[in-house]
């Protein structure tokens, strides 16, 4: 009986390995010819060895890629259905996910994805779903594989093919990062079933999505040939069996990552070749939801909740002096870089930043040893403004009195108010931007006839971003703290005098933008906060007043 037993438990712990070898990543170095030349494998139909080919070269008219397996390097789709778990989902429905993963991995690729559509959307509300636009992007760009999207969309060649790309996962997620950062032609993938507005877990299957579909149109046989069908297609499979029978059909020849391409490291698309540069995405999460990291998320949670609360105890009751140095001991690192001298810097007034997060203005307070900065906000929660330690004050989108407001506490001598005066904090952004570019600035502070300090900000999290656009933004300062070690860098750069701003305006504006650039590497851009909310939230980001 004990043998019997034994030998069941080997063969099932030999299935899991197998199952598992997939998912780990061999980290030797490729050989000498690999790394001259990349190559892909398809079965010989004359022989029963395999035939080294070369990636499909320019001649080939229309290319039908997998995005599983194919132009995504992992080879697990895990990740992107955690991230919807967790940001759409919440906290239960990420761990129930995640219980499930060892169930999954004894599953095929088809059926893995359907048991993960099910957890993840079920239940789900259609209008109010933007991960897809807002959130995805981010995270599959960070996985297309360069060397297959080369193959595929052959960038730089005289006759421009077209590139449909083929999927298992739902339209939802994959369809905006394929066709808007990407310049893919078309994308054939299952769309989520719906009943009265929600999701409910089931996609449409092969035959349903293809009845849908014209597919001579959408691989260009109409089109460009007039229906003749004198195109030469060429296809890159990937994961799973799902429309299999597009690349039996259409496809001349099919290639196939061999068992040395998917073991070495491939290289991630840079970001030049996408369509438009990915400057905006939302979301909570800043890393990438593998089962181990997440899991590591799950196991950090019960400690992270009361280190935010110590760390917003320690910023509230004690000096920066003190605080400072024992939020260092609790993990939150803080740089700064100074021009010339930082006793130079805190003899300025008005200091100038880009905005990275919430606690910007904190930092620039703690830094410069200055007490008596304020902040210029305006869209944070009320319980954000009570626990500043500086004071703060809401702007209201009416030059006028925005331009009022900020002189007036310019004008304020050190002691005049029980909160101070003197000096201010703006981040002519108006909102936070992630990614390495910043947003045009509001030429208002340069109206205010002080001298400007600028400062070039630099923030760093790995577990939890605390900024968000369609979210809660009551929570941004808790998912801030319960970073474990969050980062920040402050470079206090030459100042602007109003001998050398003349006359104020756009251009100083402009120029001050491009300093703070230059000291970050960054890119500047002429977006505005209106641009960046009906990206990620649908609307123009303006708070409307209870007057109006």
């Amino acid at each position: 009986m004990s043998k019997a037993f034994t030998k069941s438990l080997l063969v099932h712990f030999n299935k899991i390995v197998r199952r598992l070898r997939p998912f780990v990543v061999h980290a030797h170095p490729p050989s000498a010819a690999e790394r001259a030349k990349p190559y892909v494998r398809r079965p010989s139909t004359t022989s029963t060895d395999e035939q080294l080919l070369p990636a499909p070269d320019t001649t080939t008219d229309v290319t039908l890629c997998k995005v599983e397996g194919g132009l995504l390097m992992s080879p697990s789709v895990f990740p992107y259905f955690m991230l919807v778990a967790l940001e759409a989902g919440g906290l239960v429905r990420g761990l129930l996910l995640l219980l499930l993963y060892p169930v999954l991995l004894l599953l095929g690729h088809d059926r893995a994805v359907k048991v993960m559509v099910m957890v993840s959307f079920a239940g789900l509300r259609k209008d109010g779903f933007r991960l897809g636009r807002a959130v995805m992007p981010k995270l599959f760009l960070e996985d297309v594989s360069a060397e297959v999207f080369e193959a595929a969309a052959a960038p730089g060649a005289r006759r421009r093919r077209r590139v449909v790309c083929v999927s298992a996962m739902p339209r939802e997620m994959v369809e905006p990062f394929l066709v808007e950062y990407l310049g893919v032609d078309a994308v054939v993938a299952p769309e989520l079933r719906v009943y009265r507005g929600y999701y409910l877990g089931l996609t449409q299957a092969d035959g349903e999505v293809l009845q849908r579909l014209d597919m001579e149109e959408v691989i260009g046989l109409k089109e460009r040939h007039g229906g003749d069908g004198q195109l030469f297609v060429a296809g890159i499979a990937g994961l799973g069996s799902s429309f299999h029978q597009l690349f039996r059909n259409y496809c001349k020849e099919v290639y196939v990552a061999t068992e040395s391409a998917r073991r070495r490291r491939r290289r991630p698309l840079h970001p030049r070749w996408y369509s438009k540069p990915l400057i905006f995405h939302d979301g909570r999460i800043a890393f990438r939801p593998t089962a181990s990291a997440t899991l590591a998320m799950f196991m950090w949670m019960p400690l992270a909740a009361p280190l935010a609360v110590l760390r917003t105890v320690i910023f509230l009751l004690l000096p920066f002096s003190l605080s400072v140095q024992i939020l260092g001991a609790l993990g939150m690192h803080c740089r700064y870089i100074a021009a010339s001298s930082l006793s130079a810097a805190r003899a300025f007034d008005l200091f100038v930043c880009n905005h990275r997060c919430l606690l910007d203005p904190l930092y620039v307070s703690a830094v410069s040893g200055r007490a008596d900065l304020a902040a210029a906000t305006y869209s944070i929660s009320r319980l954000s403004e009570i626990l500043a330690p500086i004071r703060t004050f809401r702007l209201t989108r009416d030059r006028a009195a925005d331009r009022a407001a900020m002189q007036a506490h310019l004008s304020r001598r050190p002691g005049a108010h029980r909160g101070g005066g003197g000096g201010l904090v703006v981040c002519p952004e108006g909102t936070t931007c992630r990614e390495p570019f910043l947003l045009r600035f509001s030429p208002l502070f340069t109206e205010l006839g002080a001298d400007v300090q600028p400062v070039a900000l630099y923030s760093e999290v790995a577990m939890f971003h605390g900024t968000t656009a369609g979210g809660w933004k009551l929570l941004d300062p808790f998912f801030l703290l319960m970073n474990p070690s969050p980062a920040y860098v402050l470079q206090f750069l030459d100042p602007v005098a109003e001998a050398e701003r003349g006359g104020g305006g756009p251009e100083v504006a402009n120029e001050v933008q491009r300093r703070i650039a230059a000291a970050l590497g960054y890119t500047c851009t002429a977006l505005t906060r209106r641009d960046k909310y009906l990206v990620l939230a649908g609307n123009d980001g303006v708070v409307a007043s209870k007057s109006s």
